[in-house]
């Protein structure tokens, strides 16, 4: 890993840990938020880096859709819907119920 990935990284983190309890947002919001518009695989490699750092919600980022498409990259392959779930949101099918509803925009709510 580059200098340039780990200060992304660190980046994602910082906005990851500003999403609030009960809300989520996507990869790509995150990318298009630190000014990397096709970044969204990026940001997903940073939340599977994650994982060891207890500070870092990245139960609460899911792909555009609101699928749980970084599950398996957790202690189990249900433990991020569980912590979704303890924040209120339901999941149905490894996708986040009225996904809108609960979605956050680090675009347009972090001025």
């Amino acid at each position: 890993m580059t200098k340039y990935d780990q200060n992304f990284f660190q980046d994602v983190y910082e906005v990851t840990r500003l999403i609030p309890e009960g809300r989520v947002t996507s990869y790509g919001a995150i990318a298009k938020y630190l000014g990397l518009k096709s970044g969204a695989r990026m940001v997903g490699w940073a939340m599977n880096a994650a994982h060891g750092q207890k500070d870092v919600p990245a139960h609460r980022v899911v792909n555009s859709k609101g699928l749980l498409s970084g599950k398996h990259h957790f202690e189990t392959p249900t433990r991020m819907e569980e912590l979704l779930k303890k924040e209120g949101i339901k999941v149905k099918e490894d996708k986040i119920v009225d996904f809108k509803t609960h979605y956050w925009d680090p675009s347009t709510e972090l001025l």
